[in-house]
């Protein structure tokens, strides 16, 4: 005969797998996962096979200095991440209205647009890349069967995104880090060459390439942190399930284009020429829907920031049905490098800007109703920080070469050099932070004074 206990811990766990994601944003986020869960569901967000490729655009410095800058990106990244998986988990509200707090209603609009834009990218990418692993193991199959099958696959999931959650942690999560361990130590294995051959030229530009990707789930993270049921616990499992799952693929990446030379950058052609690679390179494509599933349920969340009374699963098809749609056309996935750090220089100094203001500043008060204070003025620290970010390391967009001319010639009227050899992530979260803190403590002087 089951204990009270027993029966109780039974209850709880049936209820809890039972239970969704709320429909509209009138309805409280339920509290069901734990610290295992969030850590589980981060750690496959973390292994994607769009991250070793984001090393085939590491400037080629020693192997040395690659892994330090893997590390060290890791860290801070992930850090940023997880402080606002806490606020999302503390205040039980996903990302986008956790800015209302921030900027107000208004305000809140903007980094939702941003976002929308950038989950969409996101989005096809990984239908793309699914699509082009898929292809790599069946090499005479056609290509858009497997888009179709991914996008719907992710839409699906999207559907029930809790449940997917508690399957990606049951079932993903084992046989994927078998599958990284095997490709991390199969290219271990092979001659790497000297280890320190090619200096620390090019260092922090490699940071902000880690960094960018960490970052780049800020505007998403709370989508999911606010089902977390303790906040310091559920900010800790996000940074670190992410942290040391992306770190290691991306290590996949460097090891791999050292130990392989892949012609073209082709380092999803290399991987499969690894004995057994096709097999362990079909589990990775298949767990790559996660990814899809996250950006797709993403869009739909940040979407019902100014459509609270929309259902999520409406808005998450629509998403699905464009992103798949989008994944057909993409033909060269690969130049997504302009894409991801352009993401970096929007959500870096993002991220420094509510970490600061929520922890330091506010103390934790923030006003998510519907009709919160105003507070345009903190666009201008995240508006400086993206400006140094280009100041220091301009982007570029694809077929507007403009946008990158615009901020070389920015460069040469403030006089700073083309090499100068600073990290712009690092330099764009200092800009951001300092400048919050300095409008923040204005903006109270102001209020306690005499009128």
């Amino acid at each position: 005969m089951p204990t009270p206990t027993a029966t109780r811990t039974e209850r709880s766990t049936r209820l809890s797998s039972a239970v969704e994601a709320p429909l509209t944003l009138a309805e409280a986020p339920p509290k069901v996962l734990g610290f295992l869960d969030q850590f589980g569901l981060w750690a496959n967000f973390g292994i994607s096979l769009l991250v070793p490729v984001v090393a085939v655009f590491f400037v080629q410095t020693s192997l040395v200095a690659q892994i330090v800058a893997v590390v060290v990106g890791t860290v801070l990244g992930c850090a940023l991440v997880g402080a606002v998986a806490a606020i999302g988990a503390q205040q039980s509200a996903p990302t986008m209205v956790v800015f209302r707090g921030l900027f107000g209603r208004g305000g809140s609009y903007v980094p939702t647009a941003l976002n929308i834009i950038q989950c969409l990218g996101w989005a096809t990418f990984e239908v793309w890349i699914i699509s082009v692993a898929a292809q790599e193991v069946w090499p005479d199959a056609p290509r858009w069967p497997f888009v179709l099958l991914a996008g719907g696959i992710a839409t699906a999931m999207a559907l029930r995104p809790l449940g997917s959650a508690k399957l990606l942690k049951r079932i993903a999560v084992v046989a994927v880090v078998v599958c990284s361990g095997y490709f991390l130590i199969e290219a271990g294995t092979e001659p790497l060459g000297d280890l320190t051959s090619g200096g620390w030229n090019g260092f922090w530009t490699n940071i902000d390439l880690v960094i960018a990707m960490s970052v780049s789930w800020i505007p998403l993270v709370a989508d999911y942190s606010r089902h977390g049921r303790n906040a310091r616990a559920t900010g800790f499992a996000v940074g670190l399930g992410y942290g040391v799952a992306s770190a290691a693929f991306f290590l996949v990446g460097v090891l791999g284009i050292r130990a392989y030379s892949p012609e073209d950058g082709d380092l999803i052609g290399a991987l499969l020429a690894v004995p057994v690679g096709a097999v362990a390179l079909a589990i990775l494509a298949v767990d790559e829907l996660d990814q899809a599933f996250a950006n797709i349920y993403s869009t739909a969340v940040s979407t019902q920031n100014a459509l609270p009374s929309a259902d999520r699963r409406v808005l998450a098809l629509i998403v699905g049905v464009v992103a798949t749609l989008l994944g057909l056309l993409v033909t060269d996935g690969y130049a997504y490098e302009g894409f991801l750090l352009l993401i970096g220089a929007v959500f870096t100094p993002l991220g420094a800007v509510i970490v600061i203001d929520y922890f330091l500043l506010r103390r934790g008060r923030y006003d998510l109703s519907a009709n919160p204070p105003q507070r345009w003025v903190m666009l201008v620290p995240w508006l400086a920080g993206f400006v140094a970010y280009q100041l220091i390391a301009p982007t570029y967009v694809s077929n507007w070469s403009a946008w990158q001319s615009f901020w070389f010639d920015a460069q040469d009227a403030v006089g700073i050099s083309p090499t100068n050899g600073f990290s712009a992530a690092i330099t764009s979260f200092a800009v951001a932070g300092v400048l919050t803190l300095v409008l923040g403590r204005i903006g109270r002087a102001a209020a306690l004074s005499p009128r």
